[in-house]
């Protein structure tokens, strides 16, 4: 790594990311353009001479996240200290950013990712924020990476050409735009040179790769070239929509064993007028069709997805439909969410707008329904062998590890927790692990042997 000397004393830096991991795929960049040029990264924010904070502007619950961290960073900072904002809510909410915080040095949109090290060394305040309105990153762009050391996530598209009701995405990151396969096989490979076992691919839909260039089939190509790496490793794929998932994706799935027998496949509802006033693609029919098919064709898949209770109009036969699915379904991994009103978006526009307290108390019986068909579908696992990948000591006590199997993802799934680690040497290798008991979202077991692949942990600086 080559650094620039002429950097001053004042050279430590703290960083936030908040929000999606496409967001933190793009505070790795700046972090990692900030080391290359010679600044120091530090934990506390009294420490830091340049507090950075790359925000989310989704939801209104995002964007008050974005200011209370932008108060928290005015608040512990030393008096020279500058504070930089990044990001979406500077995309989006620039003149509430001015307003409330008119003491900051400088703002970066959020497709001005690489202008971090000009944000920093600017003598007086001032910003960048561009037409493009997200980032990708393309050739010798250095990445340090902020997740552990055996897993990462790698961006293959920004933007979106979809034009859901409730969602505010494409206003923000703009259109759909794609790597090419070249640069995305590149990164996957210097991610897995560099150590990382477990690569998550993420886009807004990973089903859209390759869209914006009028590509057909360009997800499943971009896999099958992916596979021809011949090393040991995890590829999960995070958001697909279920239009996407056609019969080729699913023989690729099948093809290969380092695919992970996941998906995270967002519905949002099942009714049918639901998912016509959503403007979703789907019906109720090809939904149900398209999990049948993946349970009869990828052997122990597992389905992650998101629903949404009190969208305008929803009535309670529509909601007891959406609580009938969750129990009958009986999906692996659900994310539930209260509609959240958005300006920008087209279902601000709608009549009868769920009044709050409705959709807090849906919001509470579906959640209710999906801890039920968890636990019962994790009882099913218990006296079953699973390849895990162990990672490190639980948070709760030394005396117990962590670890997941190939149907759970990090930070938004349950996990498995190891309460006989007999025969770990090491974190971040594939162990069998046996199945004795469950609590709630998580699985309970102890190692029983088989070793499998190791994730060389050693990495950091990644460059695309």
């Amino acid at each position: 790594m080559v650094l620039d000397r002429t950097i001053s004393f004042q050279n430590k830096f703290h960083f936030i990311s908040l929000g999606c991991a496409r967001n933190l795929v793009d505070s790795e960049v700046m972090i990692g353009l900030l080391l290359k040029h010679g600044y120091e990264a530090v934990g506390e924010m009294s420490e830091a001479d340049f507090l950075v904070v790359n925000t989310c502007g989704f939801l209104e619950s995002s964007r008050q996240e974005g200011l209370d961290t932008i108060r928290e960073m005015f608040a512990q900072k030393k008096k020279s200290a500058k504070v930089i904002v990044a990001g979406c809510m500077v995309q989006k909410n620039k003149d509430l950013l001015q307003s409330t915080f008119p003491e900051i040095h400088y703002m970066l949109g959020s497709g001005d990712v690489e202008k971090i090290v000009e944000a920093v060394t600017a003598g007086e305040a001032g910003e960048a924020i561009g037409s493009t309105r997200s980032y990708l990153e393309w050739g010798e762009v250095p990445r340090v990476l902020s997740t552990p050391k055996h897993y990462a996530y790698l961006k293959i598209a920004e933007g979106c050409k979809k034009q859901c009701a409730f969602c505010i995405i494409p206003k923000i990151k703009g259109p759909l735009r794609s790597k090419s396969e070249e640069q995305v096989v590149k990164e996957f490979r210097a991610l897995l040179t560099q150590g990382v076992f477990e690569v998550i691919l993420i886009a807004q839909d990973l089903g859209d790769f390759g869209k914006d260039r009028r590509e057909k089939g360009a997800l499943a190509r971009l896999l099958k070239s992916l596979l021809q790496d011949p090393r040991p490793f995890w590829l999960r794929l995070l958001y697909l929509y279920p239009d996407e998932i056609d019969d080729e994706l699913i023989a690729v799935m099948q093809s290969d064993p380092r695919i992970c027998p996941y998906l995270d496949m967002p519905i949002q509802h099942i009714n049918d007028t639901m998912l016509k006033s959503m403007h979703r693609k789907t019906s109720r029919a090809q939904i149900e069709e398209t999990i049948s098919k993946l349970r009869n064709e990828v052997p122990n898949v597992s389905i992650r997805t998101s629903l949404m209770v009190g969208f305008p109009g929803e009535t309670e036969e529509q909601f007891s439909e959406l609580l009938h699915f969750a129990k009958t379904a009986a999906l692996d991994h659900v994310g539930i969410f209260q509609f959240s009103l958005e300006k920008e978006a087209y279902a601000a526009k709608l009549p009868d707008q769920i009044p709050a307290d409705v959709k807090q108390e849906r919001f509470e019986k579906l959640a209710a329904v999906q801890q039920t068909v968890a636990r019962k579908k994790n009882q099913q696992r218990v006296g079953q062998k699973l390849k895990a990948l162990v990672e490190g000591y639980h948070p709760d006590s030394k005396l117990l590890l962590r670890a997941r199997h190939s149907g759970q993802c990090p930070e938004i799934d349950g996990q498995i927790i190891i309460n006989d680690a007999t025969g770990v040497n090491a974190f971040g290798k594939v162990y069998d692990v046996e199945i004795t008991d469950v609590a709630d979202y998580d699985l309970i077991g102890k190692v029983v042997g088989g070793k499998g692949a190791s994730c060389k942990p050693k990495l950091q600086l990644v460059s695309g």
